[in-house]
């Protein structure tokens, strides 16, 4: 018996990016086609983005987390509006994903200096 999925909370910027770039990969479903990861669905991957923006709120600043809120709010509709891959809908939502990723970076190089 395989053990319950239970979803990684990204704890850093650089968390964050790595689930985006599994997100633009694993896009518009969502879905593990291993079998590893028997649980893992659409909700829980963005269960899981919205947790990790919420512990990561103070390192990119309270104006960019409400940035990256918005686009993680918008995002599930693009991509559940074109579950197959078939419209414009699903290629909306990899547009909020990079600009998630540009927030984040603009965001580490403005606490790098």
């Amino acid at each position: 018996m395989q053990k319950p999925y239970t979803p990684y909370i990204p704890h850093s910027a650089s968390d964050i990016m790595d689930l985006l770039g599994w997100m633009m990969l694993n896009s518009p479903k969502f879905e593990d086609d291993t079998g590893y990861f028997e649980g893992q669905r659409f909700d829980t991957e963005f269960y899981t983005l919205d947790e990790g923006l919420t512990v990561i709120r103070k390192n990119v600043g309270e104006e960019n987390y409400r940035a990256l809120m918005a686009l993680s709010d918008r995002m599930p509709a693009h991509f559940e509006a074109d579950p197959n891959n078939e419209t414009d809908d699903a290629m909306e939502g990899r547009d909020c994903i990079i600009e998630m990723e540009d927030i984040l970076r603009a965001s580490s190089r403005r606490k790098s200096r």
